[in-house]
């Protein structure tokens, strides 16, 4: 989902990038200095032109198809661009997840702080965080970062984290789960915050 995303939103932006420039392009040929080096091919406005005259604006008007149509041409782009708006901000954690006992659902949130809490008990780890996100077609994307404390190390902490995280992909059934697991070293010398 977040590529998809990422396409829509890399595809507006191209779009509306290259419509853009296309008008203040021919808008700036309309620059004598400008509109001489252009090649003869180059469709040149009328010096002081602007990108619709008041006369075209007028005939267009008189055209029995043109309001209907620039309104409803405004009407879907606000819509479209409403769509838009509000999918950039869902992520996909206030949905609940269907359990396979008939009737019960768990949200992701509920799943990432028991995953959290589970390895922070693991001894070595100073705190952890978790973040569930739900993908297509039965899919989990978790996040696992753990802070170690400053006398753990690594490979005595990672077997028992692996199997909490078996634990949370068996508990997560019937979804698939795909688990990212960060360690880190927990810092007692915080850097000051500067706004």
């Amino acid at each position: 989902m977040r590529a998809t995303h990422t396409a829509i939103n890399r595809t507006a932006l191209g779009v509306t990038g290259l419509g853009l420039l296309l008008a203040g392009s021919w808008l700036a040929a309309t620059d004598r200095t400008v509109a001489r080096r252009l090649p003869s091919w180059w469709p040149a406005p009328d010096t002081g032109a602007v990108l619709l005259g008041p006369g075209w604006l007028t005939r267009m008007r008189g055209e029995g198809w043109w309001t209907p149509s620039v309104l409803a041409g405004a009407v879907g782009l606000t819509l479209m661009f409403a769509y838009w708006a509000l999918r950039q901000g869902s992520s996909g954690s206030g949905r609940r997840l269907a359990l396979p006992s008939p009737g019960c659902t768990v949200r992701p949130q509920a799943l990432a702080e028991a995953l959290a809490a589970r390895a922070s008990a693991v001894p070595g780890v100073a705190r952890g965080h978790a973040r569930v996100s739900p993908r297509r077609g039965r899919r989990l994307e978790v996040e696992l970062r753990v802070w170690l404390a400053p006398d753990a190390s690594p490979d005595a902490v990672l077997p028992t984290l692996r199997t909490v995280t078996a634990e949370a992909e068996g508990a997560a059934a019937p979804y698939a789960t795909h688990t990212r697991l960060r360690l880190s070293a927990a810092s007692h010398h915080r850097a000051p915050h500067v706004r």
